[in-house]
């Protein structure tokens, strides 16, 4: 690290290289915090985690007895053991006892992009309600057709204050906060297959849970939602247009490193070329790179489109309208996790499977990075985080969390803390932390270790100066 200093003194190192190091040596030295103790109110598993996007100081959290509650994670309620360690505890929480509070299990809570005057808790009593974070009061409630498992929604939305929700129904609804009804539904997910197995004289029949499990807003795009069912499929939607425009396929895939940027554009415009002076005629759907900021960030708009396909067969507009196509499944069973990096370039996915999978957006294609065979639920939908940098991917492993390397899937990382599963993630890049969730109805934190033996020591050495011979 001192190096690294006395190089960034000199000039041969970049302020933004020399800022990715640091939070890279961070995150590799992550450990349970013996500094910092959330004390968790709730009286049942933690099903989501998030901190506010804006300050990056509230905490907000929903559980599985319908509680959500906020802490404020920068500002300690109380200090114990000589002042080493930070108790925080809840600013409020809302459970069964509000009169409008939820009747059944909190399975996600979000915080309102633009500021933390509002959340958004969705349950499974049918129901997705804003709150007021200020008066703690309900102010749009919203009653979805089945149980809620996930809820999302843009932080890059200038143009529209849509809450994409996951339920039972195969159907994606989107409830517009502005004006308090449904803007649209999207359909695209099949209903679950049923499995009947033949048993002597009988057949017992094996049904996995109905819908769609997780909702993600792309980080590129405003308008684009990418959803995973339990059929399966990861679909892509531009909200503007009805269907869907991609459907990922775990058999498409794309070995190595990204073509150059040039050579890729260069090798498009002769293809194009020749194409039209053949008298085919591609519809070829592209979008301009720009450069979005989010968070103080800044991040390069990706291209979320499929290539046109090689031979003289027509490239449709929505791909995902092709039956063939329309078909495709990403995961051998239901999606459980979903999580785009912040450039917006590539996706991460979990599955019932077992398998975490990397695909390109701009192509479309997996990867095929090995994360290995990992334990996963099946049953719920868990919540994956991303570090700052993209570099490392967080995972709930049944009673454990590991980080895996997003680039070549080796495992770098693994937390155990939890007493029964983990059921959520959030990375705050602000402090470079790590909360995790989990049927244990605790919410640990994960940072950079700290000299606390150095504060000691030097409390003693300051006594030692004060004494006189």
């Amino acid at each position: 690290m001192w190096k690294d200093i006395g190089d960034r003194e000199m000039g041969k190192i970049r302020p933004n290289s020399f800022s990715s190091r640091i939070k890279s040596n961070r995150i590799s030295n992550l450990q349970l915090s013996n500094n910092k103790d959330i004390v968790s109110p709730h009286r049942g598993s933690i099903n989501s985690l998030q901190v506010d996007l804006t300050e990056g100081r509230y905490l907000l959290s929903g559980a599985s007895d319908a509680s959500a509650a906020v802490f404020d994670i920068q500002r300690a309620t109380n200090y114990e053991g000589d002042g080493l360690i930070a108790k925080h505890k809840c600013l409020f929480s809302v459970d069964k006892q509000h009169q409008k509070g939820h009747k059944y299990a909190i399975s996600s809570a979000i915080w309102y992009p633009v500021d933390t005057g509002l959340f958004v808790t969705g349950s499974y009593d049918h129901h997705i309600k804003v709150w007021d974070t200020n008066t703690t009061q309900v102010v749009m409630n919203f009653k979805m057709p089945g149980k809620v498992y996930r809820t999302a929604m843009s932080t890059l939305a200038t143009s529209h204050m849509l809450i994409a929700a996951g339920t039972e129904d195969v159907q994606v609804r989107l409830c517009d906060i502005s004006s308090g009804a449904f803007a649209h539904t999207l359909s695209g997910h099949r209903v679950y297959m049923v499995y009947k197995v033949p048993v002597i004289m009988y057949y017992m029949v094996f049904m996995v849970a109905d819908g769609v499990m997780t909702v993600e807003w792309s980080t590129s795009s405003e308008w684009v939602l990418i959803t995973g069912g339990c059929d399966g499929a990861i679909r892509f939607w531009d909200i503007r247009r009805a269907g869907c425009f991609l459907v990922l396929d775990q058999s498409q895939s794309q070995l190595g490193q990204r073509p150059p940027v040039l050579a890729r554009s260069a090798a498009n415009k002769v293809s194009v070329s020749k194409s039209l002076s053949a008298g085919q005629n591609l519809l070829v759907k592209s979008r301009v790179p720009q450069k979005k900021y989010a968070n103080g960030h800044g991040m390069k708009q990706s291209t979320i489109a499929r290539m046109p396909s090689k031979g003289s067969a027509r490239q449709r507009l929505h791909p995902g309208m092709l039956s063939i196509q329309d078909r495709a499944t990403a995961h051998y069973g239901a999606v459980t996790g979903l999580k785009v990096t912040d450039d917006g370039m590539y996706l991460l996915s979990a599955g019932s499977d077992s398998r975490i999978k990397l695909w390109d957006l701009e192509s479309g294609y997996n990867t095929l990075v090995n994360f290995g065979k990992v334990r996963l639920q099946a049953s719920k939908a868990i919540q994956l985080a991303v570090s700052q940098d993209s570099a490392q991917v967080f995972v709930p492993c049944m009673a454990v969390v590991k980080a895996f390397d997003v680039w070549s899937g080796k495992m770098s990382l693994t937390f155990r803390g939890h007493y029964e599963s983990v059921n959520c993630c959030w990375f705050s890049s602000q402090d470079q932390e790590l909360y995790t969730g989990g049927n244990d109805r605790q919410i640990l934190v994960w940072s950079p270790s700290k000299t606390i033996t150095d504060d000691t020591n030097g409390r003693q050495a300051k006594d030692e100066d004060s004494w006189s011979d």
